[in-house]
C-alpha cells in the first residue's frame, strides 16, 4: 500500500472549539480539529474550512485506549474515536464525514453494544474514509469502526482501513456510494465478519466492483478484533495479504486445481461383492448414483438388499427407501441376507430360530435406516429425508427402490418431465452430501423378445426420460428368462454405462438359490436341481 502524503503527529487543544485534545497535527503543519472542523493549511495556518458552530448534540469527548478492546490511544486519535458520556452512561463515539471531508454525524456504542446517531448519518460516506487518498494499492473494508482501527493498528495506521456505517446489512448500499473512491484503489480487500451474514455480504458486494480488484479474506475467528485480542495478529496480517480474488461461484482457477488433480477422492469405498462386476466397474464410490435397471420380477430389488449387507458389513452405514414395500418387508428382506433364509416366505420364517434371527438382525440393525412412508411419496419430502439420512444418521449410501413410482400417480401427464427434475435433485444431492446412490429404475417393454424372457436390455430402454442415464455414473441392466425351466433364476449382469472407466459389456451371471434367498455367482454357488421353483415369488 501506499502512505498517505501528511503523517499524523499528534492531538492537541483546539482554540477555535476549546476541545483539550480533539486538534490534531500532520507533518505537512496542516491541522484539523476533529470536534469543530476547523481545518488549517499550512505553516501560515491558514484556515481554509470552518464550521460556523458545534452542533449542539454532538458530544465532546476524550481519546485514551480501548483496554479491552486492545486498541491504543493513539490510533483512537488517528481515526478520532473517543469515549464520553450520554445521559450519565459511558458511550464511545464514532465521527463521520461527508464526500467533501466534513464532520456530519456521530455513532454513539453504548457498553451493551445499542448504537444510535446525533447528527447527519445520510450523507455520510464509509468511516475513515475522509483520512485517506483518493486512490492507492489498496484499501481494506470491515463491518465495524474497532475492526477497522485493528487492521489499521497492526500497520502503524499508514495504510488505508474504512469501515461500513452499518454492518452487513448495509454494505452493498455503502460501497455502491463510495464506488468511485474505491475504484481507485488496485485492491479492495473485503474483512467482513466470518458469520453467514458477513460472508454473504461479501458475496453480494464483491460483483459491484470492477473484475478482479475484490479480494476476499478468511479468518479463524469472527472478525478483526478479535483476532486482535486473541493474540493472533500475525494471522490476521497473513489472511489480510492473502486474501483470495473474488470469483463467482463456479469459476475456477487453474492454478488452484492442484490439489485435485491428486487427492485420492475417486477410490472406491468398497468393491462390488461379485468379481466379474467388479473387474468392470472398479468399486462402488461416492458422490455417484448407480442405477439398476430390469423388466418387471427381473432381481432388481434383492440384488440391492445384497449390495446393502455387504455395504454394512464393510462398516458402512445404508439408508433404505424402498417405495412399493413396507419397512417390515425391507428388514425381512435385508436380514434374510444374514441368516441365509428367504424370511418373506412364512415356511422360511418357521425354519429359523429366535436365536437366530436376532443374530442376524444386530448384524445390520445399527447400521441401517428405513424411510416408511406411509404411502404418501412427496419428492421435497423424499430429499429431505436424504440429507437428514446423511447428516444426521451419517449414512454413505442411499438405496433407492425404484424411480418410477414417484411418478406413477402424477397427475398432469408429463412423465418425462417430472422424472428430469427427480434425477437433477438427485445428481445434486449426491454431489453435494458423501453418500453414493443405489438407484432403481423400471424398462419400458422392447419391441422385439420381452425383458422377462431373456430380452437384452440398453439404455433406450430406460423408462420415462433420458435424464436417468445421462446422469448416472454407472447403468447396469438385469436379464432373465423366468420362462426358461433350466436357467429361470440366473440372472446375466450387462453393464450399459461406465462413467468411471467406460468398461461396459457382460458383466457375469448370479443364481438365486431358493433355499438360502440369496444371489452368488455361478461359480460359486452350483444351480441346486429344481432352481426355477421360487416358492411363488418371482421377484425374488
Amino acid at each position: 500500500m501506499e502512505k498517505t502524503e501528511s503523517e499524523f503527529i499528534e492531538h492537541g487543544p483546539c482554540t477555535e472549539c476549546g476541545s483539550s485534545d480533539g486538534l490534531a497535527h500532520y507533518t505537512d503543519g496542516h491541522t484539523y480539529c476533529f470536534v469543530c472542523q476547523v481545518h488549517t493549511q499550512g505553516e501560515n495556518g491558514e484556515t481554509v474550512a470552518k464550521a460556523s458552530a458545534i452542533p449542539k448534540d454532538f458530544l465532546l469527548g476524550t481519546f485514551s485506549d480501548l483496554k479491552k478492546r486492545g486498541i491504543n490511544e493513539k490510533t483512537c486519535r488517528k481515526f478520532g474515536y473517543m469515549v464520553g458520556t450520554r445521559h450519565g452512561q459511558p458511550v464511545q463515539i464514532a465521527p463521520y464525514h461527508d464526500a467533501s471531508g466534513a464532520l456530519c454525524g456521530q455513532k454513539l456504542r453504548s457498553p451493551d453494544k445499542d448504537f444510535t446517531w446525533t447528527g447527519e448519518a445520510k450523507p455520510a460516506v464509509m468511516w475513515g474514509q475522509h483520512l485517506w487518498r483518493d486512490k492507492g494499492k489498496m484499501v481494506v473494508i470491515t463491518e465495524g469502526e474497532v475492526d477497522a482501527m485493528s487492521i489499521s493498528q497492526l500497520q502503524d495506521n499508514r495504510w488505508p482501513v474504512v469501515s461500513l456505517r452499518n454492518g452487513a446489512g448495509g454494505a452493498k448500499k455503502d460501497i455502491a456510494r463510495s464506488i468511485e473512491w474505491l475504484e481507485g484503489f488496485e485492491t479492495v480487500v473485503l474483512a467482513f465478519d466470518m458469520d453467514d451474514p458477513g460472508r454473504e455480504a461479501m458475496a453480494e458486494c464483491a460483483p459491484l466492483l470492477t473484475p478482479g480488484k475484490c479480494k476476499v479474506w478468511n479468518i479463524p475467528l469472527k472478525d478483526a478484533n478479535e483476532m486482535l485480542v486473541a493474540g493472533r495478529a500475525k494471522e490476521l496480517l497473513d489472511a489480510l495479504w492473502g486474501a483470495k480474488v473474488y470469483r463467482p461461484d463456479g469459476i475456477v482457477e487453474g492454478t488452484s486445481t492442484w490439489d485435485l488433480l491428486v487427492r485420492c477422492d475417486d477410490a472406491a469405498t468398497i468393491d462390488y461383492p461379485w468379481p466379474d462386476l467388479q473387474d468392470k466397474l472398479l468399486g462402488l464410490r461416492q458422490h455417484e448414483i448407480v442405477t439398476f435397471c430390469a423388466g418387471s420380477g427381473v432381481g432388481k430389488s434383492q440384488l440391492c438388499r445384497e449390495l446393502a449387507v455387504h455395504a454394512i458389513r464393510q462398516g458402512q452405514r445404508v439408508g433404505y427407501i424402498a417405495l412399493e414395500e413396507s419397512v417390515q418387508r425391507s428388514i425381512r428382506g435385508l436380514v434374510s441376507i444374514t441368516v441365509d433364509l428367504p424370511l418373506h416366505l412364512p415356511h422360511a420364517r418357521t425354519k429359523a430360530s429366535v436365536e437366530t434371527l436376532k443374530k442376524g438382525w444386530d448384524e445390520v440393525a445399527n447400521s441401517v435406516f428405513f424411510y416408511d412412508h406411509w404411502g404418501s411419496i412427496d419428492g421435497e419430502n423424499l430429499f429431505q429425508r436424504i440429507k437428514y439420512m446423511a447428516h444426521a444418521c451419517g449414512c454413505n449410501w442411499i438405496v433407492l427402490d425404484h424411480l418410477s413410482i414417484m411418478v406413477s400417480g402424477d397427475e398432469s401427464g408429463d412423465e418425462r418431465r417430472k422424472i428430469d427434475n427427480l434425477m437433477t435433485k438427485l445428481r445434486s444431492l449426491v454431489e453435494e452430501l458423501p453418500i453414493g446412490l443405489l438407484l432403481v429404475s423400471h424398462l419400458k417393454r422392447p419391441d422385439g423378445t420381452p425383458l422377462e424372457e431373456g430380452g437384452l436390455t440398453h439404455l433406450g430402454l430406460l423408462r420415462g426420460s433420458a435424464s436417468i442415464g445421462q446422469l448416472s455414473d454407472i447403468v447396469v441392466g438385469q436379464e432373465r428368462n423366468q420362462q426358461d425351466e433350466e436357467r429361470k433364476n440366473i440372472t446375466l449382469l450387462r453393464v450399459l454405462k461406465n462413467r468411471f472407466s467406460g468398461e461396459t459389456g457382460e458383466a457375469g451371471e448370479l443364481v438365486y438359490n431358493k433355499h438360502t434367498g440369496r444371489m452368488a455367482p455361478i461359480g460359486e454357488e452350483e444351480v441346486p436341481n429344481g432352481a426355477g421353483e421360487v416358492g411363488g415369488n418371482n421377484d425374488y
